[in-house]
């Protein structure tokens, strides 16, 4: 019993407790309970009673009572005529081996789904200079957005506060519909809006719900990694699609070949190489997909932010019926920590689809989801679009003028037309050639985020190789500054080589 004794020492016990800032009761209750799942008190170890431990510590009985009555209720010990017993159950662990160096079991696998997945990075990393995808964040009215949210939560009630319509708030519905109709072109009712947790929810419902695993999904290459990833774990056989400057193009003998059931395309703004897919494409893509019985999923990616020309139509309302699912976000329209996106479903399908919609999610957030409608319907959505379009225009000019006076290496910028990002292209080959993965990863170091071109491809992107470089979120003032710790990543890379 010498591990008892040690561990019931009341000079011991008493300075844990003042080390750990804790009271003396918890203190013993932790100390026992770690020698017993350590195995250090075995099975069938009798502990001092009560009235013994409290006097030999100098606490109060009742703690000790407290303490033993925890470990009791936990199954650590148990009562009997000899008084408090280690209770007859096999050691959580080994006792000679610390917790932090135990082996992790041959049997803790992830499942094949999620195997390739590992995108760690925090949220400080999303706010560096150049990180795709971010809006400005700092040019959000938040006092306005605080102000809805706020008679959001005061005109609720309780019946707020349990599972909420599956498909999203009626009033939110409406305003999707209403915008969309205006400003995008789209066909569409009420009732055939869904609200989702964003574009990677959207394409989860829209892979479970329109197709079967086996089936086959066309992703574009270079494209939107969360759409493989989504589409993959659906059990989908997902088939690259090259992209050009016209947009997707897939080769005529696909359509017999490799019929897809599901064909995933960002035609207003491609993403990440920022071309538009032509009339002529579109109206192709549509008679092909109707005439194999495919679903085109649209993902109308940052349509809002057009900085040439008028804005595009969407593809779901240029042809009558078709065959379209409508995709949208309001992460880069409003800011990510909203998680708030919506599938349009064509009018066929909608009583359909949002009748299996229930089975699949339990929605919530009814406040949110009212503060947004009413952002919409007042007109602060509509002005805020119209003040983003001109900060980033005014910032993809800045980070284009740092690039012309100080980029050292032969390169094209792609994309611009619309959106938050550009691509800087890199050489591949030559005394130049720099690998994109490479160079981003040494530019994370200097404290900025560009993405490589690479990471957006799947199984290899020959002819891919450059930087995805986001401006939304980095001040016009910043914009040369943060391409310099580029640059001093570049030459930081080229000294390594030598």
């Amino acid at each position: 019993m010498a591990d008892l004794h040690f561990l019931l020492d009341a000079r011991r016990l008493k300075a844990m407790a003042k080390a750990r800032g804790q009271a003396l009761q918890r203190t013993l209750y932790q100390a026992l309970q770690e020698a017993i799942a350590q195995g250090r008190l075995q099975a069938g170890a009798v502990l001092p009673s009560s009235r013994d431990l409290a006097r030999d510590l100098g606490m109060g009985r009742n703690g000790v009572i407290h303490a033993y009555e925890q470990l009791a209720a936990e199954g650590y010990v148990q009562p009997n005529r000899q008084g408090t017993v280690v209770a007859a159950f096999a050691a959580v662990s080994s006792a000679s081996t610390p917790h932090s160096q135990r082996a992790v079991p041959s049997n803790a696998t992830v499942s094949q789904r999620v195997a390739g997945c590992d995108r760690r990075r925090t949220p400080e990393d999303d706010l560096r200079p150049f990180m795709p995808g971010m809006p400005a964040l700092d040019a959000f009215p938040f006092a306005t957005w605080q102000r809805l949210c706020d008679k959001a939560l005061k005109q609720g009630s309780t019946l707020d506060l349990g599972y909420r319509h599956a498909v999203g708030e009626p009033e939110l519905r409406q305003a999707i519909a209403t915008y969309l109709r205006a400003a995008r072109g789209v066909r569409c009712d009420a009732d055939q809006v869904t609200v989702t947790d964003g574009t990677q929810h959207s394409l989860e419902l829209c892979a479970h719900i329109l197709a079967d695993v086996g089936d086959t999904a066309w992703i574009e290459h270079p494209g939107y990694g969360g759409a493989r990833t989504a589409l993959q774990q659906a059990g989908l056989l997902v088939v690259p699609v090259t992209v050009d400057a016209d947009g997707i193009a897939p080769p005529e003998a696909w359509w017999h070949d490799k019929p897809p059931r599901m064909i995933y395309t960002t035609p207003s703004h491609q993403y990440p190489l920022g071309s538009v897919l032509s009339l002529p494409r579109r109206l192709r893509l549509i008679e092909q997909a109707r005439q194999c019985g495919a679903w085109i999923l649209e993902d109308d990616y940052d349509s809002e932010f057009r900085h040439e020309g008028p804005p595009l139509a969407a593809m779901q309302g240029q042809v009558d019926d078709a065959p379209v699912v409508y995709l949208g976000t309001f992460s880069k329209s409003m800011f990510p920590a909203l998680r708030l996106g919506f599938i349009v479903w064509p009018q066929a399908l909608a009583d359909r689809a949002l009748g299996v919609v229930g089975d699949l999610v339990r929605r919530g957030r009814p406040f949110e989801q009212r503060a947004l409608a009413a952002f919409i319907d007042e007109g602060h959505f509509t002005r805020h679009l119209r003040k983003m379009r001109k900060l980033y225009a005014l910032r993809q000019a800045a980070l284009r003028e740092a690039i012309s006076s100080q980029w050292p290496l032969p390169g094209e910028v792609l994309g611009g037309q619309a959106g938050m990002h550009l691509v800087l292209s890199l050489p591949a080959s030559g005394p130049h050639a720099v690998l994109d993965m490479a160079l981003a990863r040494c530019a994370y170091e200097q404290g900025v985020s560009p993405r490589p071109l690479s990471m957006y491809g799947t199984g290899g992107i020959a002819g891919f190789n450059g930087l995805v470089m986001g401006y939304a979120n980095t001040h016009e003032d910043r914009m040369a500054p943060a391409l310099g710790q580029v640059v001093n990543a570049l030459s930081q890379l080229k000294a390594q080589r030598k």
